[in-house]
């Protein structure tokens, strides 16, 4: 084997090793036996050896991949340009909403043109994409003596038209207009039948588009109105307290609790002190209802109550933070009184249909003539409890505190004469500096009699609710005023007459007695707003 290599070397050099190699790999696979292998040296560098060289070979060069294209940025406008009308109720909510449409990635460019160009209109009663359901008031002026009509008067005076009446949707309904019931309905319950449609109308090719709009205009419609129920003296001491003692919690309110429940929010003014503690102030009719008058409130639907009034602290300060304490057990709000001034002129602030309506409570009424008693010196201060006065120049600034913080603002205002009909000076005064700072809504008692209704400035004013529950001498008609807001304040006001029963119960006056209640409050309403 030695001399093989040796030959194959002189030979043919390294290449034939390779070939004598190959070959001996080839014999121990066939199983043929050999000899042991040989260790093979590497030549050195100074023997001659035949080395078998190629040339370099040039790398085929790779092709440069291709840069991908420029990203152009999208253009808006690309966008195809969609034309829209809509009546002149509907352009500002349109405006607002086609500017916020056109500031985000939608796939239309949304512009406001007249009628006859417009790619997309927005037409009531009209099959399409409807967009809103408003309901259609058959508007009167408030003091008509005309309350409601029946289905088919309705849409007799839909087809033919009426000399006093105007049809115009619920939300623009006129200051000092009230609308007709159809069949006991009020355009303000889910059952109301005369209903305008809102659609959006257009071609088919511009389907996508409508859609678009649609969702959108669907977000835009203001929320429903406020319900908001107002009545006038409550006070749940004698036999009305006597009851509530034997355990009838539903007593004081059980022919009214279902009317009163069915608003978003119910107030009312608390004519006692609450609870069971503290002593009889030197005056002549101090009264306190029984811990259990709360809960009855309560279970009647009641969410606010002022304590301004000149029975708050009949029973001195230990028993006003009783009845404080007791009221928001039951999730009743108090205002107009508290543990010092900052509390007794605090808001309290109920939310209803996406809105925040603060309440706020006053009063301001003359020293008791029989005793002298001055219901000012329980005005709160610094560092005692008390009430809120009923100064102007305080209430504008307690509303100016957190009128932009809110919705709405209702101030509930104890003042005024008690059997007297027009309104004091001292109320006027401190009802139109609430309106002025930026009252929506001023809800009055004290005379314990029904007072007129003044539209003023930007609000409303109800002068006197009357009383309510009260076991009291005194004339019986009173009534539950209805009050609609929306963002824009009171939208309407309605009146449900009521009496007040021997023994203070309130129920909903009949048809034959509610005539003559609506109409004194009209006349008095008249002697009002023609001034």
């Amino acid at each position: 084997m030695r001399s093989t290599f040796a030959a194959a070397l002189k030979s043919s050099g390294w290449l034939a090793i390779l070939f004598l190699l190959a070959g001996c790999a080839r014999a121990v696979n066939s199983g043929v036996s050999s000899a042991p292998t040989a260790v093979l040296e590497a030549p050195r560098a100074t023997e001659a050896a035949i080395l078998v060289t190629r040339p370099p070979e040039t790398p085929t060069p790779r092709p440069t991949p291709a840069a991908p294209p420029p990203t152009v940025p999208p253009n808006p406008t690309a966008r195809p340009v969609i034309t829209l009308y809509v009546p002149e109720s509907w352009r500002a909510t349109a405006e607002e909403t086609i500017a916020q449409l056109n500031e985000t990635a939608v796939q239309h460019v949304w512009q406001l043109v007249d009628e006859e160009e417009a790619a997309v209109r927005l037409v009531a009663d009209a099959p399409g994409a409807v967009v809103q359901e408003v309901p259609l008031a058959l508007s009167v002026p408030f003091t008509t003596a005309w309350e409601s009509v029946t289905p088919d008067e309705a849409r007799q005076i839909m087809a033919n038209g009426h000399e006093l009446v105007s049809v115009v949707p619920w939300p623009e309904l006129d200051a000092g207009s009230k609308a007709l019931q159809v069949d006991g309905l009020h355009p303000g319950d889910s059952l109301y039948p005369i209903q305008q449609s809102w659609a959006l109308v257009a071609d088919p090719a511009n389907a996508s588009a409508v859609a678009e709009l649609q969702l959108q205009l669907r977000d835009a419609t203001p929320a429903a109105a406020v319900h908001l129920a107002a009545v006038g003296d409550i006070m749940l001491d004698r036999s009305l307290g006597y009851n509530l003692t034997r355990g009838d919690l539903a007593y004081p309110f059980r022919d009214v609790a279902d009317r009163l429940r069915a608003a978003d929010i119910t107030v009312g003014n608390l004519e006692s002190a609450l609870g069971d503690l503290g002593e009889p102030q030197p005056k002549r009719y101090p009264f306190r209802a029984p811990p259990e008058a709360a809960q009855s409130l309560g279970l009647a639907g009641f969410d606010v109550v002022s304590l301004a009034n000149n029975h708050g602290m009949d029973y001195g300060p230990e028993a006003l933070m009783q009845g404080i304490d007791l009221l928001r057990e039951q999730d009743i709000l108090p205002v107009g009184a508290g543990a010092d001034a900052a509390a007794a002129h605090a808001p309290s602030i109920v939310e209803a249909e996406g809105l925040q309506v603060a309440f706020l409570g006053y009063v301001n009424v003359p020293q008791e003539a029989s005793s002298g008693f001055d219901t000012a010196s329980w005005t709160a201060t610094e560092s005692a409890p008390g009430l809120a006065w009923a100064e102007p120049e305080a209430i504008g600034r307690d509303i100016a505190a957190i009128r932009d913080q809110v919705d709405l603002v209702v101030v509930l205002l104890h003042s005024g004469f008690e059997y007297q009909q027009p309104p004091s000076e001292p109320q006027q005064a401190a009802a139109r500096a609430a309106v002025d700072a930026g009252a929506d809504l001023v809800v009055g008692h004290h005379a314990h009699i029904l007072q007129g209704i003044e539209w003023y400035g930007e609000g409303v004013i109800l002068y006197g609710t009357g009383n309510f529950a009260f076991d009291i001498d005194g004339p019986p008609e009173t009534a539950v005023f209805h009050v609609w807001l929306d963002a824009g304040g009171v939208r309407e006001v309605s009146v449900e007459p009521a009496i007040v029963q021997f023994g203070g119960q309130p129920r909903l006056a009949t048809s034959w007695e509610a005539p003559a209640i609506l109409g004194q409050l009209y006349y008095l309403t008249d002697v009002l707003n023609q001034r």
